[in-house]
């Protein structure tokens, strides 16, 4: 019987994941595709896509019901992310920031109060979520923050600044890691809810990128901001051991993005070689396009199960160090190959902007840095295979 009932909740899944796929295959053909290349050309941040996104319930996918959330699992979020990227990895990219690390923090570590107060707005897309952990001098070397939180009484003030922040500056609320001991120690940061009206608190340079162009990077820059304690997250010296837990999801989230970003590239570069004629054929008949599509698919495939992988452990409630670093590792190294690959199908006019192909190539490379380089990957599966 037990049996019986798992197969009736998977196949349950599968139904809301086919259910995803068609909504916003449906949503992004009138809401997203019309405007890509203006969006990526300006570099605009479409915030009130991110609303209706909401309305989808999207932006509030891990978070339960209870708090206005859509309470599903990391296999329907996954799901959505490959989704959307797929079209437009730069949407991906700002939602899964919104989702898996800002509004994850919250539900993972805030307390009662907090939860109430910001699930349901992020949940619902009224708000925009973003999360500061990386600085101009500390990037895999987050132990080394210089973003500090000093005690006055019952607040906290709060001096420095955080740079390569996704919804940095559109964003409503953002949870920010500061160190609150000494440089190196483990136990020496805490995190903090901060909204953007907190004086104090303010967004500073927008980068201009090569790729992800509509997805918002910015710096964010905190003199003498005062928070009270109230907005702390968890424990003092716990943001540090926090942020990894946050960012062992946040790896799968980068690990689906890179899965759309590489099938969005591939899907394009199938279709045009069956329309593209040369020599009185497809070029889709010749053996070395052919052979180019097939590693394509086999790379893209490979990586979608890594990802589903990491997202089942993760929903089982298994440790996902390992399976998070393994598909985020492969998943964005494998959007770059296939982008690459997708611009030399297209050949002159993978080279051009009214072809899709240059701006997957241009999109796929922040994968391999975003959340932890391929080295930092690299890294952490070595330790972790190297174990006892």
């Amino acid at each position: 019987m037990d049996l019986i009932k798992e197969d009736s909740v998977e196949s349950q899944r599968e139904q809301t994941c086919d259910l995803i796929r068609e909504t916003v295959k449906d949503f992004t053909a009138i809401h997203i595709k019309p405007y890509i290349r203006e969006w990526d050309e300006a570099q605009q941040f479409p915030k009130t896509l991110f609303h209706s996104l909401g309305e989808l319930g999207l932006m509030g996918m891990l978070v339960p019901e209870q708090y206005g959330g859509s309470g599903l699992g990391y296999k329907e979020y996954v799901t959505a992310i490959i989704a959307l990227s797929k079209i437009d990895p730069s949407v991906g990219l700002s939602m899964a920031a919104h989702n898996s690390l800002c509004t994850n923090h919250i539900l993972m570590f805030g307390n009662e109060e907090q939860k109430q107060t910001y699930l349901p707005k992020l949940a619902s897309g009224q708000h925009v979520g973003a999360w500061g952990l990386t600085e101009p001098n500390t990037g895999s070397d987050a132990g080394n923050m210089q973003t500090v939180a000093v005690r006055d009484g019952d607040d906290w003030i709060i001096n420095g600044s955080k740079n390569f922040i996704t919804n940095g500056k559109s964003g409503d609320v953002a949870v920010i890691i500061t160190r609150t001991g000494e440089p190196g120690d483990k136990h020496g940061a805490t995190a903090f809810i901060i909204e953007q009206v907190t004086p104090g608190f303010a967004s500073g340079r927008k980068e201009d990128k090569l790729g992800m162009r509509a997805s918002e990077t910015v710096e964010l820059i905190f003199q003498d901001c005062r928070v009270s304690d109230s907005q702390r997250l968890g424990e003092v010296g716990e943001g540090f051991i926090q942020s990894l837990k946050v960012l062992d999801g946040g790896r799968i989230s980068i690990a689906a993005l890179g899965v759309g970003t590489a099938l969005g590239a591939y899907e394009a570069a199938l279709a045009y070689s069956k329309e593209r004629k040369q020599f009185g054929k497809a070029i889709c008949d010749f053996q070395a396009i052919a052979f180019k599509l097939a590693d394509m698919y086999t790379d893209v495939q490979a990586s979608t199960l890594l990802t589903f992988h990491a997202a089942a452990l993760k929903d089982s409630g298994q440790k996902v160090a390992l399976a998070s670093s393994v598909a985020k590792y492969h998943s964005s190294e494998t959007a770059v190959r296939v982008a690459n690959e997708a611009v030399q199908i297209f050949g002159g006019y993978g080279f051009v902007k009214d072809y899709p192909a240059e701006k997957f190539y241009r999109d796929s490379k922040l994968c391999t840095i975003g959340e932890g380089t391929s080295e930092i990957q690299k890294l952490v599966i070595s330790k972790e295979i190297l174990k006892n």
